[in-house]
């Protein structure tokens, strides 16, 4: 009876250390994703600082090329499967997309983080 207690104590003991191990990938997981997102926000407002100093939302396509550079460069500053984006409407609203393949999601899935600012003429500028 004795070791009957023991097998059930060491069972449920064994449950718990797998659900830790469990919760503790998924943390690995939240945190990854959480720092892509932060990555993605910062080179957004990379390029949205740029149009804003320049007083204009048509950047030079050398600007924009770099800039894409850096996003697909996951090794540096960049993120993994990264592609940005700048698109500018007829108001001159520029729409910034960044698009990445998240670390630990299936194949093929991918995030993206929309962006959109309104750059006023430089004349506006203080």
């Amino acid at each position: 009876m004795m070791l009957i207690e023991v097998l059930v104590s060491i069972l449920i003991f064994s449950f718990g250390i797998l659900g830790t191990v469990a919760l503790h990938a998924r943390a690995i997981q939240y945190s990854g994703n959480a720092e892509d997102r932060s990555r993605a926000s910062l080179l957004a407002n990379e390029i949205a600082s740029a149009m804003w100093t320049s007083g204009t939302a048509t950047l030079p396509t050398a600007v924009t090329t770099a800039w894409n550079t850096r996003v697909g460069d996951a090794v540096a500053t960049g993120l993994p499967g990264g592609v940005g984006t700048v698109a500018v409407d007829a108001d001159g609203v520029a729409t910034i997309t960044v698009t990445w393949q998240p670390t630990f999601a299936a194949a093929g899935a991918t995030n993206r983080l929309v962006t959109q600012i309104v750059v006023p003429p430089a004349a506006v500028l203080p």
